[in-house]
């Protein structure tokens, strides 16, 4: 079906995001105006102009870039899906602190002060989401399976949980930019031994978790109310390391956990996340994580599910 209404989408995102584009190349099929920006364009190629409290609405105005412009009342949704602040190098430190303050709080906060428009996701609510201790304790209580973890700076407190565990890895609270000795450090899942954990351990929490022998992993994606599953094989412990040597097959949740999962999102008022899993010998579903922005786009042409048409549909408001 063709929509006619012609109120734009905002994409929110970087210069080079194949996601994005496979999702407004679907937007483009249905004939839904996109008005796509990045809030470090602002300036000449990104105008943003906001007024409030003289005119019926809370907010009008609009938002202009270079090729486009959208009137904010009239905005359909929003895809926010991996916008770059800016950082301002040119200016002198304190100033592009200050600056870039003013973008966030000013651009931002006038796109969250819209009132109607669909958000995939709205990010105040990812970041509400992003919290790992919080995320595994809301899967317990909706009746996930959780695999023992714990979250310390207390080296002691580490090593007794190591070796109550046969195997037990590390994982990053949260995902960010970080250099070795110039090297890019990446957060992945890997192997920690009790001998390894000292005094250093005390500067920050860390997560610990015990490895689930998994025979497979897990990626859902959901949509709205669409439920996307798909299951990722590999002999690796964490099948990101390298995406070659994986091989995919769609399958069905159970109820039980699809129901689990909508409320998930429901929880923290999302419309959209990918949810990982680790499936044991016995085929049983541990929970890993959400991650409200999480990556699809590959899976799509490998598994031929129509996850971009979901989110183009969703977007232009054809779902519930």
């Amino acid at each position: 079906m063709t929509v006619t209404e012609k109120r734009p989408v905002l994409v929110a995102t970087e210069a080079d995001d194949i996601t994005a584009d496979m999702v407004i190349t679907e937007l483009n099929r249905l004939g839904v105006p996109v008005v796509r920006f990045n809030p470090a364009d602002i300036g000449s190629d990104l105008t943003v102009s906001a007024r409030f409290g003289t005119c019926p609405a809370p907010v009008a105005g609009h938002m202009r870039t270079s090729s486009r412009t959208a009137d904010l009342a009239d905005v359909r949704a929003v895809y926010w899906r991996r916008p770059i602040w800016p950082t301002f190098p040119c200016l002198e430190p304190d100033d592009a602190q200050f600056a870039a303050a003013q973008v966030r709080y000013g651009l931002g906060g006038t796109l969250y002060a819209m009132d109607g428009p669909i958000w995939v996701n709205h990010p105040l609510r990812v970041a509400t989401a992003d919290y790992k201790p919080v995320q595994l304790a809301v899967a317990q209580r909706l009746g996930l399976t959780v695999p023992p973890t714990l979250v310390t700076n207390d080296p002691e407190d580490a090593r007794d949980f190591i070796a109550a565990h046969d195997r037990v890895i590390y994982k990053t609270l949260r995902w960010t930019p970080y250099q070795r000795d110039g090297i890019p450090v990446t957060g992945w899942a890997d192997p920690v031994t009790a001998g390894e954990i000292d005094e250093s351990l005390r500067v920050a929490p860390h997560l610990f978790q015990a490895v689930v022998d998994k025979v497979a992993d897990l990626r859902v994606l959901i949509v709205g109310r669409q439920v996307f599953a798909v299951r990722i094989t590999s002999d690796l412990l964490d099948w990101r390391k390298d995406y070659s040597a994986l091989s995919y097959s769609v399958v069905d949740l159970p109820r039980a956990v699809e129901n689990a999962l909508l409320a998930y999102l429901d929880h923290y008022g999302l419309v959209s996340g990918s949810f990982d899993f680790a499936v044991d010998q016995q085929g049983e579903l541990w929970w890993l994580e959400l991650n409200a922005n999480g990556q699809w786009g590959w899976l799509e042409p490998h598994t031929g599910l129509q996850m971009s048409a979901a989110f183009a549909a969703l977007l232009a408001g054809e779902t519930p």
